[in-house]
């Protein structure tokens, strides 16, 4: 990939790859960090990622620099003894919006992952299974459970496709 690929690169899904960060991380300097990472880690790696598949490499390496950022606060949070001022503040939220971000809270890191791959960005299964290294049937099976999960929650039968 040359200069003027990474760029369109860069142009092409640097907002969706934003949204998605913020969406897992439910804050903006962390979400901004995420797609600095991501696209610096593509920038070293010009050489080797083809620009068809850019999108692909940028939402799996933002993909796991959250779950590795996730387990990274676990652990603060687990060690802190007390030491509030460690962990992320979380705003009131308040709004359709807000009461959906919160009940994806409640969904297992993975099984909130592909929701918001597949129903927010748009991805098929072949790709989320690229993404995550899970095979197409378990991304599907995630996902069916993840949605089930939000039915009983929501109340919504139509909610599960």
């Amino acid at each position: 990939m040359d200069l003027a690929a990474y760029n369109r690169c860069v142009d092409a899904h640097s907002d969706a790859l934003f949204r998605f960060a913020l969406k897992h991380l439910c804050d903006r300097d962390n979400a901004k960090d995420i797609v600095q990472d991501s696209f610096l880690r593509l920038w070293l790696k010009l050489d080797t990622v083809d620009e068809i598949k850019c999108r692909s490499y940028l939402f799996t390496t933002a993909h796991n620099l959250i779950v590795d950022r996730s387990r990274r606060r676990k652990f603060v949070t687990r060690y802190a003894d007390g030491h509030e001022n460690i962990l992320v503040a979380h705003q009131p939220k308040h709004g359709l919006i807000d009461e959906l971000n919160r009940m994806l809270d409640t969904l297992p890191p993975i099984q909130r992952s592909l929701v918001l791959l597949r129903d927010l960005e748009g991805f098929a299964y072949q790709e989320i299974a690229d993404m995550t290294g899970l095979d197409m049937t378990k991304v599907k099976v995630y996902l069916f459970r993840a949605r089930k999960a939000l039915q009983e929650r929501i109340g919504d039968p139509t909610l599960v496709a």
